[in-house]
């Protein structure tokens, strides 16, 4: 080590004599002792740069942060030890601890790991800031954040003060550096985790964390009660609520990128006995929208529904409960048909998924922009297709029917159990049922169900109950297991159980003749309709889900 590092970034060509100068006058009369290192660096010099020529003068190499490791490699070592110290274990082999320093000079850590355990060392060099953000990421398991927050709040219990009061307590608490851990935490591990939805419920001794996960709850970590105020406090603060404000319901929006992705979170706070239920539903606006096939079409229907979405104009209805996945297969469709031909436009709430090609139009209630209003807009905007989130009211039901009837392909969706339902259920909203007949062209009725894991799947033999009860000639069927990949549960993913309801004369004819919604049904499986039941046991046949799946969804009779 015979060069300075100010002369090896001359010699790089990465500063000048007369920087170099400034940089030492600076030094000379700086009272905090600064190295010269710290002075350029304070300076907005490139620390890439300056790493570059840290690791020529030590000659070390530089550590990547892609190489870092998901855990640290050492037990029993003090998370407060590596921060203090700017060290980063990488590996560990045999007896040769590989490890990241942020100042090769600050050599007491290194030793002070040496005399302790004993291992040989090979220092590689990394920024300091990679190195801490790392650390709080790997230090923050569940267990770890969950200890220190119960040790914080031990040694430092606030009394409840009045409301009126303690605006700037509650952002103190938000601003905390245990509780900004571990609200990221719960971030990274609900997207992790695949979770679509966070409940944070708090109860009278605790608060309780639950993920949703491929459509079921699955309860992750218990919090002690007396952080749920800063807990709530910090999410408040993120969605832009009002903290203060416990009173009554609040919504906002929180935008986060978690290991690269940019997710967008609705946050909703309800109050309860024990404090506020907040509830955050993840939407990951880069993710790649799936495909009819994906979601779950087999041929047979995807024959019919294509058939039905390739039309000049009409209206599509996909009808279901919330969180069936309407969304998901009305994007499908308008992907399905999306082409430079046509001019596609969608009012929704919210835009859950970016379409290229697709314009977008995102409701603002509060501003006036209602799916009505802005419907009513859309038909001005010379339109091929348009897309609806959802027929909430008679004003939007009535664009949208008239929308149809002046040569428009509309998609949108109605909440309702099956497929015939939707018919009966626009009628009750006051629209004539000649105006139904006439420009409903769709109706898919869905459910979503779990997939069996395709990694722990085995085969099950048959119940003779399930061949007299289905009428199916089979030998066995599919069921998880229960593996890593999947959590133990036996499933992983969710897909689509459909029932594909095309409007043809008879149906017509029914819907003129006022028919109820069972005659519209029956007369519908007559003429070859496969109910979501149906749909659902095939899928079983077909080892993509189970029974108990398709009974868990389905509210009808099988």
């Amino acid at each position: 080590m015979n060069k300075r590092i100010g002369e090896i970034l001359l010699d790089m060509g990465y500063i000048t004599a007369a920087e170099i100068d400034r940089t030492l006058e600076i030094q000379r009369s700086d009272t905090a002792k600064r190295k010269f290192g710290e002075i350029l660096l304070d300076s907005e010099f490139p620390v890439d740069r300056f790493l570059e020529a840290l690791s020529a003068q030590f000659r070390l190499p530089l550590a990547d942060p892609k190489d870092f490791p998901d855990q640290i490699p050492l037990e029993k070592i003090s998370f407060s030890f590596l921060e203090n110290n700017l060290l980063l274990p990488l590996s560990l082999k045999d007896n040769l601890l590989k490890i990241a320093v942020a100042d090769p000079l600050n050599t007491e850590g290194l030793d002070a790991l040496k005399s302790s355990f004993g291992y040989e060392l090979e220092v590689y060099i990394s920024k300091k800031s990679d190195i801490l953000d790392h650390l709080h990421i790997v230090s923050g398991s569940r267990s770890a954040v969950m200890q220190r927050l119960i040790e914080d709040t031990e040694e430092d219990e606030t009394p409840e003060t009045d409301v009126t009061g303690e605006i700037s307590h509650l952002r103190d608490l938000a601003q905390e550096k245990g509780i900004i851990q571990l609200v990221n935490l719960v971030i990274e591990n609900a997207v992790k985790d695949r979770a679509s939805d966070i409940h944070i419920e708090p109860g009278e001794h605790s608060v309780r964390a639950r993920y949703r996960i491929d459509g079921i709850l699955y309860e992750k970590e218990i919090f002690p009660a007396r952080a749920y105020s800063a807990i709530s406090s910090r999410i408040k603060l993120l969605s832009q609520m009002n903290i203060a404000e416990r009173r009554l319901p609040q919504d906002g929006r929180i935008k986060v990128t978690v290991g690269g992705r940019a997710i967008d979170i609705r946050v909703s706070t309800l109050p309860t006995i024990y404090g506020e239920s907040i509830v955050m539903r993840l939407l990951d606006k880069e993710t790649s929208f799936v495909t009819l096939e994906e979601i779950g079409f087999d041929r047979l229907i995807l024959d019919i529904y294509e058939a039905v979405i390739k039309k000049p104009y009409g209206m599509v209805l996909i009808t279901g409960p919330t969180g069936s996945g309407k969304s998901t297969t009305l994007y499908a469709s308008l992907d399905k048909i999306n082409s430079p031909e046509k001019k596609i436009i969608t009012v929704e709430e919210p835009v859950e998924y970016l379409m290229p090609g697709i314009n977008q139009i995102q409701v603002r209630p509060k501003i006036g922009l209602t799916f009505a209003s802005g419907l009513r807009h859309i038909v001005r905007q010379d339109p091929d297709v348009i897309m609806v989130g959802e027929i909430r009211d008679m004003e939007t039901a009535n664009i949208s029917i008239h929308a149809a009837l002046t040569g428009h392909l509309l998609f949108s969706t109605l909440h309702t159990n099956d497929a015939p339902g939707a018919i009966t259920r626009l009628m009750d909203m006051g629209i004539e049922n000649y105006l139904v007949s006439s420009t409903l062209i769709c109706v898919v009725a869905q459910r979503l169900v779990r997939r069996i894991c395709r990694n722990c799947r085995e085969e099950q033999p048959v119940s003779s109950d399930f061949l007299k009860r289905f009428n199916r000639d089979v030998d066995s069927i599919w069921v998880g297991r229960g593996c890593e990949q999947c959590s133990g549960t036996g499933y992983r993913g969710r897909m689509g159980i459909f029932e594909v309801l095309p409007i043809t004369d008879e149906i017509r004819n029914l819907i003129m003749a006022h028919a109820t919604v069972r005659e519209i049904k029956e007369k519908a499986i007559q003429l070859g309709m496969r109910t979501l039941s149906e749909d659902g046991i095939q899928k079983v046949i077909n080892g993509m889900t189970t029974l108990d799946e398709v009974l868990r969804v389905t509210q009808v009779e099988l």
